[in-house]
């Protein structure tokens, strides 16, 4: 299932400008640096023993179980290349924006006798920064994933539904069925 917190991290990682490490020596070593050369914060991170650790960025140890290995991924790409990711988001929340390529059902609250029902639509338009800085801020704070959703509806209902305004006032639009998404910084 597509998620709007795992799209945004895939668009803010679309800035870096250093390829993440990919064997497993070379992510946990980072790992280990990033935490000051200690080696046992690393094992509580990924609930591993601390030997384990001493092994893998030794290389005595080369192939991790795949649970491991996907828990060490998202440990490393949560963690690279912090000052580019602050970078790209600063930039999108006050001078870019966001671009939006959604396909979802919206559903509509609005004035008694509309006509407008709920289906599928594909949307692509860009959202202006306020609506990127609102989103990304509500990342940051660690929303969960229905609020992450609302924040992206009313983003789009704002944007494309009421045309900042100008037409279809009091229309609330409801975010559902989320089919696919994606985010560019």
């Amino acid at each position: 299932m597509v998620t709007v917190a795992e799209e945004l991290d895939k668009a803010v990682q679309s800035a870096f400008t250093r390829p993440v490490p990919k064997s497993a020596g070379a992510q946990m070593r980072y790992l280990v640096k990033r935490h000051g050369g200690r080696t046992k914060p690393v094992a509580e991170l990924l609930g591993i023993s601390q030997r384990t650790v001493e092994r893998y960025v030794g290389k005595q140890i080369k192939t991790p179980r795949p649970q491991l290995a996907d828990r060490l991924e998202h440990e490393v790409r949560t963690r690279w290349q912090p000052h580019i990711r602050a970078r790209a988001k600063q930039a999108a929340a006050s001078t870019s924006g966001i671009m939006i390529d959604v396909q979802a059902r919206f559903g509509y609250t609005a004035a008694p006798g509309s006509t407008d029902q709920a289906r599928v639509r594909h949307l692509t338009l860009a959202l202006p920064p306020r609506h990127a800085a609102r989103l990304l801020e509500a990342q940051e704070a660690g929303m969960d994933e229905d609020d992450l959703r609302q924040v992206t509806a009313e983003a789009l209902g704002e944007v494309y539904f009421r045309d900042n305004g100008r037409r279809a006032h009091g229309l609330e639009v409801e975010l559902t069925d989320l089919v696919d998404l994606q985010f560019e910084l």
